[in-house]
């Protein structure tokens, strides 16, 4: 059922994206139509005015995507913070992803000319987890750190989600460790590390201040350690590499500061994190990290033990 819902969140979106304004009674012939291509059965073909209504609210509380409703183009349903949503990517690649995925549901012929990135973990967790969120449902999961050989049960409170490096995460507030250290401990999990997932009867309440772009801040990838502190981080990069860059910026910071013929410069204000060194070190001898001196010497290092494991063995 979950599914189901969250299938119905994602095409409501994308048809009024593509359709800019529809009335309550044109939005459900869409969807008629749209259960009439994909077989569905006439319990499924069902849209009535509450459960219309239900969903609105479900995608405002998940994506912040307002559906409203202007009764002086004759109640016509339109998005009311269109820009907001064609300007943040995250939420534009769930919708457009599924957008396509739907496209190859309906002409299966299409399937072998259209490749989606693999993201092994997260299919069997990540619509329940969502839907959690959105009704603010405490999580019993049973997980299994990698390096140990043991698994925990324990509950969680999901706050957000993430993808990252073709891996999902749930960001959450652990209520053991929040009562044991008096304070809220926010901590992040992998679902390809979850063996065992079940919605409680228990709540939570959502901080109303918490926003994951924001908890992320000055992250690269899904570290969090607010104990390494965000520094400005110059490389340099040459081209045409750095016309990479420019078109799919390292990090949200990424600020252009010198240019010559040969390559850019750019700065950008991130934690140096073991996920920043990964990317930085996956740019091969296409960039240089110019400072500060730290990190350089740690990626120098990186390189050397990098260099050691292809030296031929005396």
């Amino acid at each position: 059922m979950a599914l189901n819902k969250f299938v119905r969140y994602f095409w409501l979106v994308d048809l009024l994206r593509r359709r800019k304004r529809l009335t309550y009674n044109e939005i459900v012939r869409e969807w008629e139509d749209e259960c009439d291509r994909h077989g569905y059965d006439k319990k499924q073909r069902n849209l009535p005015k509450r459960t219309f209504n239900n969903h609105r609210v479900a995608v405002q509380e998940m994506f912040d995507i307002n559906i409203d409703c202007d009764p002086h183009d004759g109640y016509r349903y339109y998005i009311e913070n269109i820009d907001l949503l064609n300007s943040d990517e995250l939420r534009l690649w769930f919708v457009d992803s599924f957008s396509a995925l739907n496209q190859v549901q309906l002409h299966p012929k299409l399937e072998h000319r259209i490749q989606f990135e693999d993201i092994p973990s997260g299919h069997d967790y990540l619509a329940q987890v969502i839907e959690a969120m959105r009704t603010n449902r405490v999580l019993r999961i049973t997980y299994k750190s990698f390096g140990k050989d043991f698994d925990n049960t324990f509950d969680i409170e999901p706050y957000a989600v993430k993808v990252f490096a073709r891996r999902w995460y749930v960001i959450a507030r652990s209520p053991y460790y929040s009562r044991k250290d008096g304070e809220d401990v926010i901590l992040t999990y992998a679902l390809d590390r979850v063996l065992s997932l079940q919605e409680t009867d228990k709540t939570f309440e959502m901080p109303r201040d918490f926003n994951v772009k924001d908890y992320f801040q000055g992250s690269y990838g899904i570290i969090n350690d607010h104990n390494i502190e965000v520094k400005p981080i110059i490389i340099k990069a040459w081209y045409p590499h750095c016309n990479y860059l420019e078109t799919l910026p390292l990090h949200e910071s990424q600020t252009k500061i010198a240019e010559d013929d040969e390559s850019r410069t750019y700065q950008y204000k991130m934690r140096p994190t073991f996920d920043l060194y990964q990317a930085l070190l996956a740019q091969t001898d296409l960039i240089e990290v110019l400072d500060p001196p730290e990190v350089r010497e740690e990626l120098a290092r990186f390189a050397e033990n990098m260099l050691n494991h292809y030296k031929p063995k005396q």
